[in-house]
C-alpha cells in the first residue's frame, strides 16, 4: 500500500506530467499542422494528441507504476487484470474539440488501485485551470497555471494556494451540462424530464471532463451522459467529482463506475453534484 506521503508526490508528478503536455498541446493548437488522422473507431487522433501522450508516459514511466493511455490502449486484459495500482490516462481529452479550436479540451491524469480513481488531474491548458484531488484530501482548483516545458510545482504548494471543490457558488437556477459534440434523443429525453421536474432550467453545451470539473466545482447540477465513452475518459474526473462530494454513477444500477474492466467502454452514466 502506498501512503499518503508518496501519493502526494505522485500526484505532483501527474501534475506535472499535465502541465508539460499541456504547453506541446498548445504549441500544436497555435499551428497549422494538427495532423488529423482517423483511429479504428473512427475518432481524430492529432499530432496534439501523439505528442502529449509520449511526454507524459515518459513522465510516469519514472514511478514504475504500470500506464494505460488511450493513445496506448492496446494492452491485453490478461496483462493488465492483475494490475493493483496503474496510471490512466487521457493524453488530450476533447479532440474534436481541439480541431474546432473552441479551447474546451483537458489532459486527463488519475490513479487507479482496485478499479477505483484515488487521484485525479485534469488540466485546461487554453484556460490555464488545474483541477486536482486525493482521496482523503479533497478535491482543488487553481488558476493561471501557465503551460511550460519546465513545471516544478508540489503538492503543499499547490493545495495550499488552490480553492477546495465545491466553491460557494450562489445560483437560483438548475444546471444541466450535455456533450457539444454527443447529443442524441436519450439525452434530450432526460433533459426534458429535468425541465418538468425542475421548472426552468439552464442547459449547458461543454466539451471535454470540464462537465465533471463543472459539477465538481459547484457551478452545475447533473450531467447525463447516454453516448459511449471510455475509461480515460472519465477517471481524473470521477476522482476530482467524488472528492468534492459528488457522484458519478452507472445509469441503470446507480452504482459507482469503475475502472480497468476487460471491456473498456463505459457504462451511460450520470454526474450528480451532492445537492442532487
Amino acid at each position: 500500500m502506498i501512503d499518503q506521503t508518496e501519493l502526494r508526490n505522485l500526484l505532483a508528478t501527474a501534475i506535472n506530467a499535465a502541465v508539460r503536455a499541456g504547453r506541446l498541446i498548445l504549441d500544436v493548437y497555435n499551428s497549422n499542422e494538427f495532423q488529423v488522422n482517423l483511429k479504428s473507431d473512427r475518432t481524430p487522433l492529432t499530432l496534439a494528441d501523439r505528442q502529449a501522450h509520449s511526454e507524459i508516459l515518459n513522465s510516469l514511466t519514472k514511478t514504475r507504476i504500470p500506464t494505460l493511455s488511450e493513445e496506448g490502449r492496446d494492452i491485453l486484459f490478461e496483462e493488465r487484470k492483475g494490475w493493483e495500482y496503474f496510471w490512466l490516462v487521457d493524453p488530450l481529452d476533447g479532440t474534436k474539440e481541439f480541431i474546432k479550436r473552441n479551447g474546451e479540451f483537458t489532459v486527463n491524469i488519475a490513479l487507479i488501485i482496485h478499479g477505483v480513481p484515488i487521484m485525479g488531474v485534469v488540466y485546461v491548458p487554453v484556460l490555464e485551470d488545474l483541477y486536482f484531488s486525493l482521496k482523503g484530501d479533497g478535491a482543488f482548483k487553481i488558476g493561471s497555471i501557465e503551460p511550460t516545458l519546465e513545471p516544478n510545482y508540489r503538492y503543499d504548494q499547490l493545495s495550499k494556494s488552490a480553492s477546495k471543490l465545491p466553491l460557494s457558488i450562489k445560483r437560483d437556477k438548475f444546471v444541466v451540462l450535455s456533450s457539444r459534440s454527443h447529443m442524441n434523443v436519450e439525452t434530450e429525453e432526460y433533459i426534458a424530464n429535468l425541465e418538468k421536474k425542475h421548472g426552468q432550467i439552464i442547459h449547458k453545451y461543454q466539451g471535454s471532463s470540464l462537465k465533471l470539473c463543472m459539477i465538481a466545482e459547484g457551478t452545475a447540477d447533473i450531467y447525463p451522459r447516454f453516448t459511449p465513452t471510455m475509461e480515460w475518459d472519465t477517471a481524473a474526473g470521477q476522482a476530482i467529482v467524488e472528492e468534492a462530494g459528488s457522484q458519478i454513477v452507472n445509469a441503470d444500477t446507480n452504482q459507482r463506475i469503475t475502472y480497468n474492466k476487460e471491456d473498456l467502454h463505459n457504462p451511460w452514466f450520470i454526474v450528480k453534484a451532492a445537492k442532487v
